[in-house]
């Protein structure tokens, strides 16, 4: 399976820079996975695609100030670091820049000397594992404190001209975002309004709760020719009980479990048994989805459009049928649909 067979253009103008206000007055492209037929509505007609015994499922991670800009002690040369997982202890994978002069044991100061980040070793892959310190100004304050004082919330690097970082609460969080620990949004639920919940909860349909903490897993570009040489790097997911017994009630009774963003459906699968039925679980995935994968669990996908040769296009393609995806693809870039993290919605169905 060629990388390269997974591939469209991308016009550079159809990539949102900004989400569309209200949340939920963005455009749907609907595709039939079955028939391959393709219709254009609007985010405020979803629910007519929902029916009551449903369940949503939706993940509550909530992004992080991953972003810290500051500088590199000794020189005051700029640096950045971006926070993607850590592992206990203010230990944190990360990616930095400059990367070739920030080597272990450098030092990069943030704000006013009020906190540290001390490179400890290179990773695999080229980030580094950097070790968060209080500084001599910390005022007493904890590492996570001074995180959300001096960091931002990042945006995706295609994201060019933005919402600035004190807007970013407001608009790269999904109304349900609960659970800290992402460096990325999930942002197929950056459509839905507590008015959107309200509404399908008088219908019947219910919702239940996931986290995957998006990482470089989850973004990280397919760099490899053959699909299946790519390596997946860890991502935290956890599967509450209330949210495991709430997916098999709906299996059981003959409804559908509908996954909101594709790091939902990826904590699904991952956790999901071959018979098809959800424990309750923790750990860390490395799941990759591709064409010829068994769904055990999801029905229907609520998604994003996604970048050309990514890992979240190939487990749409794998869900749907790659020529039909290419060719919603296709012609949702004809209709002038806005792509990506802040763009418009697809339901496949």
């Amino acid at each position: 399976m060629r990388i390269a067979d997974f591939d469209y253009d991308l016009l550079e103008e159809l990539i949102a820079q900004h989400p569309v206000i209200p949340r939920d007055a963005s455009r749907l492209l609907v595709l039939h996975r079955e028939t391959g037929a393709i219709e254009h509505r609007r985010f405020r007609d979803f629910p007519a695609y929902l029916r009551p015994g449903d369940l949503l499922v939706l993940n509550d991670t909530r992004v992080i100030p991953a972003r810290l800009r500051g500088r590199k002690a000794g020189s005051g040369g700029a640096a950045e670091v971006l926070l993607l997982k850590t592992n206990g202890a203010d230990r944190w994978e990360a990616l930095v820049r400059p990367g070739r002069r920030l080597k272990s044991g450098a030092n990069i100061v943030f704000g006013d000397e009020e906190l540290l980040a001390e490179v400890l070793r290179e990773t695999h892959g080229g980030g580094r594992m950097v070790r968060l310190i209080p500084g001599e100004k910390a005022g007493g304050r904890a590492v996570h404190d001074l995180l959300h004082a001096l960091g931002e919330l990042p945006l995706p690097p295609y994201v060019t001209d933005g919402p600035p970082p004190a807007e970013r609460e407001q608009t790269y969080q999904t109304v349900y975002a609960r659970v800290e620990g992402s460096s990325a949004a999930p942002t197929a639920g950056l459509h839905f309004t507590e008015t959107t919940f309200q509404q399908l909860a008088a219908m019947g349909v219910r919702r239940a709760f996931v986290t995957l903490h998006v990482g470089l897993g989850t973004f990280k570009p397919v760099q490899t020719e053959d699909v299946e040489e790519h390596e997946m790097h860890e991502e935290y997911y956890r599967v509450p009980e209330e949210t495991a017994e709430l997916v098999n009630e709906t299996k059981a009774a003959g409804g559908r479990v509908i996954a909101i963003g594709t790091t939902s459906t990826r904590t699904l699968e991952s956790a999901a048994r071959e018979d098809g039925t959800l424990p309750a679980a923790t750990g860390a995935t490395r799941l990759f989805v591709i064409p010829g994968y068994h769904f055990r669990l999801v029905d229907a996908q609520f998604t994003n459009f996604h970048m050309p040769r990514s890992t979240l296009l190939l487990l749409i393609a794998a869900f749907a049928g790659r020529e039909n995806v290419l060719r919603a693809y296709r012609e949702a870039a004809r209709e002038r649909y806005r792509f990506l993290s802040f763009g418009d919605a697809m339901m496949i169905i």
